[in-house]
């Protein structure tokens, strides 16, 4: 069934229109959820993690002992004159940050690599998702707004273990400068810590400050790579209207937009930060009048308040520490909900198949009062279609754009089901084939001669399965006229063919779509307008090679020009999504008035 434009939401949700469901997404259980989730892609590599752990164990006390070591630094050392104190002090200094360098770089280096590794099975594992979400969805999402999700929104995430171990180390480091703090002196900490409970605004504010900021800025985000990815695709369409400055200024608008964004992600940041420098200078100030003033009196050594002073200093470095590393929490919580709603929304509607696998020789196939509508569109594309096609035939199915021929096309390999009546192969409905195997069983050439970035042989070869020879790939390309052209190309079969094919001619492009579906060697054939985006000559070359292809095959052909189609078994004429006749090339012109018009358009009188 096609799906709702509710459900298609996902993929066009604008973060100011929609913004995921703000109200629902801000809840701390559901935040709660969303970082388990997250973190459950890093527990894969443990190894890493209890190394990364241990670093942190090590490194979280020694700010602690560094304040203590200030004390006897000045107290010892520098008031006191004692040699013994001053060879302690400075070996103790120097094993103190050489562990502390030791254990930070641990930590640092497996929490970051286990990182990477983490985001790599993520975006693997969405990327797999996508492949199989239903052509509906695709129809509706814009592949730039996808390339986000698998790069950036993905990409997000990373710092969500290593942040949270930072905010769990940076805890630790200021439970222990708590404890010395007191320890020292309980009057002093009293008012060290009297503004402390101002700290945690930043926590409660800018996270959900951050959090929506996030959101919106991954918005742009998308709606950049959106638009690069139109223009990049399209550079031939702009060119060709001279529309270079129109793209320019809109891809300018987007960006600015990003850029907009972000600059209110950094104020977020800096007002964060700069609110926790207020509150420690507070404390500090507190702590400076009132220890100064029991120095003076003569109730605390200078080195104690110096030592004193360290730690307060150090006890709100972690804490700021801290708030850096909920910010990044944050960031990469958005990034989660982008991801895990796509992920979500895949395994809901994700192309399913039946158990059974078709293996058997290809017999008939039968549409029996088949209607589909597209979404947000009030004509059916099929109503009420009926339509046998036997093993052997060669099929045409003709009619004016929009009279339902390519949906027709599409329901056969499953690219949309049906929302009424069935199809059905060999006396059983497609939903119950194994999706690999019915597609497996099926080639389809269609007007866009798509090509991947690849070698002249991979690009033959992408249908088949398992090992093939050279022997193999070049019978297919002979069959498909194609052998002779590749052989003048400057690495032969070698040569890669750029993006889309753009290396090569659309006939030369078409002809290796051909071949590779010859190479495939499937039961049941669909040409969806193999040759109407083609000049004459290379339409006469490509004609040939269908020929090769369609033999001994059953053949499903969609025709724009009709003498491409005259020979075929049946005719079928399509029009506004229904069969309105069928029949032989003959007996359509004497009494079917649409083929009669479609065949003098092409051909200047009827016969």
């Amino acid at each position: 069934m096609g799906l709702t434009p509710a459900e298609l939401a996902v993929g066009n949700a604008h973060p100011e229109q929609h913004s995921l469901s703000d109200s629902k997404k801000q809840g701390g259980a559901e935040s709660w959820r969303m970082l388990k989730r997250s973190l459950h892609y890093f527990m894969q590599y443990k190894a890493r993690l209890a190394v990364a752990v241990v670093g942190m164990l090590v490194v979280a006390p020694c700010a602690a002992a560094s304040a203590w070591l200030v004390k006897k630094a000045v107290d010892d050392v520098l008031i006191n004159k004692d040699i013994v104190a001053l060879k302690f002090v400075t070996i103790a200094i120097v094993v103190l940050m050489t562990l502390k360098g030791v254990f930070r770089f641990l930590q640092n280096y497996y929490m970051n690599t286990a990182g990477l590794l983490a985001i790599n099975d993520l975006r693997n594992e969405l990327f797999a998702k996508i492949v199989y979400l239903p052509m509906d969805y695709f129809n509706e999402s814009q592949v730039g707004m996808l390339m986000s999700r698998v790069l950036n929104d993905v990409g997000l995430i990373r710092s969500s273990l290593p942040s949270m171990i930072m905010l769990t180390r940076e805890f630790f480091s200021v439970l222990g400068l708590a404890f010395y703090v007191f320890y020292l002196d309980w009057q002093l900490a009293f008012w060290g810590t009297l503004v402390l409970p101002a700290a945690l605004y930043p926590f409660i504010y800018y996270s959900k400050r951050m959090r929506k900021l996030a959101r919106r800025a991954q918005g742009h985000v998308s709606d950049v790579s959106v638009r690069l990815q139109e223009g990049l695709s399209g550079i031939r369409i702009i060119k060709g209207f001279a529309k270079e400055k129109a793209e320019i200024d809109r891809f300018l608008d987007e960006n600015t937009k990003l850029v907009a964004s972000n600059n209110k992600q950094i104020l977020a940041s800096e007002q964060s930060s700069r609110v926790m420098e207020t509150v420690g200078s507070f404390a500090a100030g507190l702590v400076l009048w009132y220890g100064g003033s029991r120095v003076i009196a003569g109730d605390l050594t200078t080195g104690a308040l110096m030592s004193f002073l360290t730690a307060l200093i150090m006890l709100y470095e972690p804490i700021k520490r801290m708030n850096a590393a909920n910010i990044d929490i944050q960031m990469a919580l958005t990034g989660a909900e982008r991801v895990f709603e796509i992920m979500d929304k895949a395994d809901d509607i994700a192309e399913r198949g039946g158990s059974v696998k078709f293996d058997e020789p290809f017999r008939e196939l039968a549409f029996k009062d088949l209607r589909f509508t597209y979404n947000n569109s009030g004509r059916p594309a099929l109503d009420g279609i009926n339509l046998q096609v036997k093993a052997g035939e060669r099929i045409a199915i003709v009619g004016s754009s929009g009279s339902g021929k390519t949906t027709l096309a599409n329901m056969v390999p499953r690219f949309f089901d049906p929302q009424g009546g069935a199809i059905l192969l060999n006396d059983r409905p497609l939903a119950d084939y194994t999706l690999n195997s019915l597609r497996r069983s099926m080639g389809l050439v269609s007007q866009d001669a798509f090509l991947f970035n690849a070698t002249v042989r991979e690009n033959i070869a992408y249908g088949s399965e398992g090992a093939y020879s050279q022997e193999e790939v070049e019978a297919a390309a002979k069959a498909a006229y194609a052998h002779e052209f590749i052989l003048e190309l400057p690495d032969g079969y070698d040569t890669l063919v750029g993006e889309r094919g753009v290396k090569l001619s659309g006939g030369q492009k078409q002809r290796l779509t051909i071949a590779r579906a010859i190479m495939k060697n499937p039961s049941l054939l669909i040409l969806d307008e193999a040759t109407s985006a083609l000049d004459t000559e290379s339409e006469r070359i490509v004609q040939l090679a269908l020929e090769n292809l369609m033999q001994d095959r059953t053949s499903i052909v969609i025709a724009h020009r009709l003498s491409t189609i005259l020979t075929a078994n049946l005719i079928v004429v399509m029009s506004e999504g229904r069969i309105v006749d069928q029949g032989k090339h003959a007996k359509l012109l004497e009494r079917c008035e649409i083929y009669r018009t479609l065949y003098e358009m092409q051909f200047g009188a009827a016969s």
